[in-house]
C-alpha cells in the first residue's frame, strides 16, 4: 500500500544557525524528551550540521558523564542511528552553573560565545526544561548576561518555556507580567507538547479540508463530545510534585483544553500563528467558569490484587490528601454553533489502559424506521496506536434487514505503514526554530483558560469536593458512566467490535488479536 513520507531536508530556519542552549539539563524532562528529540532531528537532518547544544544546570559533570545522560533514553534502532549518535554528542557540551547566580550565567555566556565563534551561530534557543519555581529567576540571569537582539548584535533569541503556566488566574498573569517585563511575547514558546502530536495537528485538517465534516461540525448534528486521557501508571514515587498540582492543573487545563479549541474553533483566516490563535482565544472566552455540579472527582486507592499501592501510600505524599488523580468536568460553548452541547473532559492516572481519544457523538437518527440503532461517532484516537475513524450503521451481510454497527477506519498503522509519526518534542522544537508560534501558547490564550478553571480549583483546594476512591488499575471511579450519561452520552444497544487483521491486527506486544473492542 502507497505511504506518505516526509523529504529529509534541512527545514529549520534558513536565516539563522542556532545553538541550543537546555537549562535544567540534568533533569528528567531533558533526558526523556529534550535531548532524544534533538538527536531525532538531527539524525533525520532537520538540524543544521553546524547547530550546538549546551547542557546547563547545578548538578557537576564531565564531558563523558554528560553525554551519557543525553544517551540514556535515546532509542537506537540501527547501526546508522549508533553513528549518528556518536556525531550528535560532538555537537554537545555541557556548563554547571547555580539558577541565581550572575557570574554563574557569565561562565555560561563565555561557554556560549566559544560555540557561536567556532560554529557561526546567529540564533540562541534556550529551552527552559525548569520547575517553575525558578523560571523568573533564570529568564532575570538570562536576560541580564545572555541575552541579544538581532537589532543590536545580529543575533536572535528565543524561548521556549514548559507548562506548568501558574497554578491559577492570578499567579498565571504574575508570571506572564513577570516573563513579559524580560521578553518580548514573540521570543516566548510556551510549550504544551500536546499540541505537537500528529493526531492534535491534524485536528485542523479534517476539520477545515473535509466538507463532509465541516457541513455536520455544529449543534444541529452533534449531541456531545468527549476528549479523554487515560494513564495506566500512578504517580511512581513522584506523588509530593504531583500534589501541588493535581490531576486538573496536570492534564484538563492545559492538554485537553488545547485539544477542545482546535476541535470547537472557527475557521481562521489562514494558517499564520495569530490567526489560528485568534480563534482559539475566541471559543474559550465563549465557555463559562465549570460549576461544582459538572464536576466528578476520584483518587486512586491500591489495585484490587494488592499488588499497586494507593495514592495514599507515597510517602511523598501529605497524609490525607484530597487531591485527585481522577477527574471528569462538563464544559458548555456559548455561542452559535455549540450552545447546549456538552464537552466532557475526563482525565486520570492509575486506570486500566492508555490512550488519549476525541469522541464525537451525533444525535439520534429522527423517525423510527429501524430500531435499536445505535449513534454515529467520529473517534480521533491521538494515542497510542493513531487512528480516526466513523462509527456507523450498516446492513448485517445475509437475507435478512438486521442493522449492525460497522465503521470507515483509518489506522496509520495500516494506511501510513512506512511512515514515521515523529514525537511531539520534535515537531514543537522544529517549529520554535522555525520561528513558527501556532502550536504554542498565547499570553490571552492563558488566561482565557485559566478564567474558566480558577473558580473550581479553589473550590477543590478548599476540599470542598471529596474524590470518590477507586482502585488501581480500574476504569476509574464509580459515577462516571451515569455522569457522561447526565450529559447526554449514549451507549448503543447492540455490542461494538472491531475487526483486526494483518499487521494492523497486532496489540501492543505483538500478539494476535481476532477483535478489539471500540465501545471504551
Amino acid at each position: 500500500m502507497s505511504s506518505i513520507t516526509t523529504p529529509k531536508v534541512n527545514q529549520g530556519d534558513s536565516k539563522h544557525l542556532y545553538t541550543v542552549i537546555v537549562l535544567g539539563a540534568s533533569g528528567d524532562l531533558a533526558k526523556k524528551k529534550t535531548f532524544p528529540a534533538l538527536f531525532g532531528l538531527y539524525k533525520n537532518k532537520y538540524l543544521d550540521q553546524n547547530t550546538r547544544i549546551i547542557g546547563y544546570a547545578r548538578t557537576k559533570m564531565d564531558q563523558t558523564t554528560f553525554e551519557g545522560h543525553v544517551s540514556k533514553y535515546i532509542k537506537l534502532k540501527t547501526e546508522a542511528d549508533k553513528a549518528a549518535l556518536q556525531q550528535f554528542l560532538k555537537l554537545c557540551s555541557y556548563q554547571d552553573g547555580q539558577y541565581d547566580q550572575d557570574k554563574d550565567f557569565q561562565n555560561l555566556e563565555k561557554h556560549i560565545l566559544e560555540v557561536e565563534k567556532a560554529s557561526g551561530s546567529t540564533a540562541r534557543l534556550f529551552y527552559m526544561a525548569l520547575p517553575p519555581s525558578v523560571f523568573i529567576p533564570v529568564a532575570t540571569s538570562l536576560k541580564r548576561n545572555n541575552y541579544h537582539s538581532v537589532e543590536k548584535d545580529g543575533i536572535l533569541t528565543r524561548l521556549i518555556v514548559e507548562k506548568p503556566f501558574g497554578m491559577d488566574l492570578e499567579s498565571s498573569r504574575k508570571l506572564g507580567r513577570e516573563l513579559g517585563a524580560l521578553f518580548n511575547e514573540d521570543e516566548i514558546y510556551r510549550i504544551d507538547h500536546y499540541l505537537g502530536k500528529e493526531m492534535v495537528k491534524n485536528l485542523m485538517i479534517l476539520r477545515f479540508a473535509n466538507v463532509i465534516f465541516g457541513s455536520v461540525w455544529n449543534r444541529q448534528s452533534i449531541d456531545n463530545v468527549q476528549i479523554t486521557f487515560k494513564e495506566k501508571i500512578g504517580t511512581e514515587g513522584r506523588g509530593g510534585y504531583f500534589d501541588e498540582f493535581g490531576i486538573i492543573r496536570d492534564v484538563m487545563q492545559n492538554h485537553l483544553l488545547q485539544i477542545l479549541s482546535l476541535v470547537a474553533m472557527e475557521p481562521p483566516v489562514s494558517l499564520s500563528a495569530e490567526d489560528v490563535r485568534d480563534e482559539k482565544v475566541k471559543v474559550l472566552r465563549f465557555i463559562p467558569p465549570i460549576v461544582k455540579e459538572n464536576v466528578l472527582l476520584g483518587q486512586y486507592g491500591k489495585s484490587e490484587d494488592g499488588k499497586e499501592p494507593g495514592y495514599l501510600d507515597d510517602k511523598t505524599v501529605p497524609h490525607g490528601s484530597k487531591t485527585p488523580t481522577y477527574a471528569a468536568a462538563t464544559l458548555f460553548i456559548h455561542n452559535d454553533r455549540w450552545s447546549g452541547v456538552p464537552f466532557m473532559l475526563k482525565c486520570g492516572k492509575a486506570l486500566d489502559q492508555q490512550k488519549t481519544e476525541i469522541r464525537i457523538q451525533f444525535k439520534d437518527v429522527p423517525g423510527n424506521l429501524f430500531t435499536g440503532l445505535s449513534r454515529n461517532e467520529i473517534v480521533i484516537r491521538v494515542q497510542p496506536n493513531e487512528a480516526v475513524y466513523v462509527k456507523m450503521m450498516n446492513k448485517e451481510p445475509g437475507l435478512g434487514m438486521k442493522t449492525i454497527i460497522s465503521d470507515l477506519d483509518l489506522s496509520y498503522s495500516s494506511r501510513f505503514n512506512d511512515s514515521v509519526i515523529p514525537e511531539a518534542y520534535e515537531s514543537l522544537i522544529l517549529d520554535a526554530l522555525n520561528g513558527d508560534h501556532s502550536n504554542f501558547v498565547r499570553d490571552d490564550e492563558l488566561d482565557a483558560a485559566w478564567k474558566i478553571f480558577t473558580p473550581i480549583l479553589k473550590t477543590i483546594d478548599q476540599g470542598a469536593i471529596d474524590p470518590i476512591p477507586y482502585a488501581y488499575g480500574s476504569r476509574g471511579p464509580k459515577g462516571v458512566s451515569e455522569f457522561v450519561a447526565k450529559h447526554g452520552y449514549t451507549r448503543g444497544e447492540q455490542a461494538y467490535v472491531w475487526p483486526l487483521h494483518s499487521e494492523a491486527g497486532k496489540d501492543a506486544t505483538g500478539k494476535d488479536q481476532q477483535f478489539k473492542n471500540k465501545s471504551n
